[in-house]
């Protein structure tokens, strides 16, 4: 049987699952950086707010913007160390074997 996901039979993987799972994963790391610098800067902001005027409306939105980037950064660190654990049986795949340098033959 042919299923809709790229014309692969429906109890085969597609070949190219493993690097979309190295893509997402590269993604994922990245969205966490910038989770991470978006919780800083809220957390700044709201700090701030708070100092100059406490129980302001500008604090606490700076405080629900806080707690959705913290959020967004702990699914997106949940995800990953899952990831990482369930990956962490398979053999490591980096690049292609190396071909040897140079085959020397015996002269005649």
């Amino acid at each position: 049987m042919e299923s809709a996901y790229r014309g692969t039979c429906v109890g085969m993987a597609p070949e190219n699952d493993h690097a979309e799972s190295v893509r997402a994963l590269r993604q994922l790391r990245r969205m966490r950086t910038f989770y991470a610098g978006g919780s800083v800067l809220w957390g700044a902001v709201a700090a701030s707010a708070g100092w100059d005027e406490p129980g302001s409306r500008q604090m606490w939105v700076s405080v629900v913007l806080l707690v959705v980037f913290a959020a967004l950064l702990s699914m997106t660190s949940l995800w990953l160390w899952r990831q990482q654990a369930a990956r962490s049986g398979e053999p490591v795949h980096h690049a292609a074997p190396r071909r040897t340098a140079w085959r020397r033959h015996a002269s005649a």
